[in-house]
């Protein structure tokens, strides 16, 4: 099955995320290297840098889905 880009934007929002969310799982389970660009790996350094000169910025992965599961909706 081929579908060109106005279809894949003319889906509607449900539609675009069940989409997402397959490929998004099909990546997770490749054992193939995923190319990220220039622009992730030099925040990701940034934010590493930040987080070794000030370890008290960080929270524990507990308190942030605690966050997360007290918003609304």
């Amino acid at each position: 099955m081929s579908i060109s880009n106005s279809e894949l934007l003319d889906l509607p929002a449900s539609e675009k995320l069940r989409i997402i969310e397959m490929l998004w799982d099909q990546l997770g389970e490749s054992s193939s290297e995923i190319p990220l660009p220039d622009w992730v790996e030099k925040e990701g350094l940034r934010r590493l840098s930040q987080m070794t000169l000030n370890p008290e910025i960080g929270r524990e992965h507990q308190s942030v889905w605690e966050k997360i599961g007290s918003r609304d909706g």
